[in-house]
């Protein structure tokens, strides 16, 4: 079920054990060959494929991420931390008055990971009944990366050759493949957890090998990430609160 296309009664009829569903991507470069919606673009068709194959209720795509990292590149918006959280946390309390309970944020962009985190933990502080989970789409599709990739590049990055191959899967009219370039950066020394802006790490944009990208790449992907979000889903449906919680009212 697609919130924006119900009517109200239609909403207040569903059964409140229903799981809601609520995607977030960003507006954000993605390199001279990919477009400013990518991460958008993708974790909604994802969300929307699986809406088709198990019973949810799926909010609108929340498409302003925290993207400061990429303001170095024309065309990046990006939603402030507090503003993103507020964001992302008023859809909840929306529909929390209306006796919903199960809430799950499917991400399409890194840069919304922690921000996620942080919402959905606050939330929990304060509604100690609701069941909350969250996960990246990217999260699923690790093997299907690593067993599909031609290029040296066995993981899903920026821009990449997943990354590419998912948009020539679902949005092909929108891949300027001919402008990509092949980069293959590296962090040296590579520190974890080191913190840059995009513009300070590569002059395009992008990471990875995406001239090796196809959409057939792109479907084995999809599927996956489909696939891995569905059956996450069904576990959440029937996961059930423990302890303290689950006795208040």
């Amino acid at each position: 079920m697609i919130l924006a296309h119900l009517r109200w009664p239609e909403v207040e009829a569903l059964d409140r054990e229903t799981t809601v569903l609520i995607p977030t991507g960003s507006i954000e470069q993605h390199g001279p060959h990919l477009p400013l919606v990518t991460d958008t673009r993708l974790v909604t068709a994802v969300a929307e494929a699986v809406e088709r194959r198990t019973e949810l209720l799926l909010t609108p795509t929340l498409w302003l991420g925290c993207s400061a990292h990429h303001l170095g590149f024309a065309g990046s918006l990006t939603a402030s931390f507090p503003g993103y959280g507020m964001a992302l946390e008023s859809v909840v309390r929306s529909l929390v008055p209306h006796g919903f309970r199960r809430f799950y944020v499917l991400n399409g962009h890194g840069g919304n990971d922690s921000p996620n985190d942080v919402a959905l933990r606050t939330l929990k502080a304060e509604f100690p009944n609701l069941v909350l989970g969250g996960s990246g789409y990217y999260a699923f599709v690790e093997e299907a990366v690593r067993t599909g990739m031609t290029g040296p590049q066995k993981e899903l990055r920026h821009a990449d050759e997943a990354e590419a191959s998912l948009m020539l899967h679902v949005a092909p009219e929108l891949v300027r493949l001919e402008d990509a370039h092949d980069d293959g950066l590296v962090p040296e020394p590579e520190v974890r957890g080191i913190v840059e802006p995009f513009d300070a790490l590569t002059e395009r944009g992008a990471f990875g090998y995406p001239s090796h990208a196809t959409a057939e790449k792109g479907a084995a992907i999809f599927e996956a990430a489909v696939a891995g979000v569905v059956a996450e889903l069904e576990a959440f449906r029937s996961y059930v609160l423990r302890g303290r919680s689950a006795m208040m009212p």
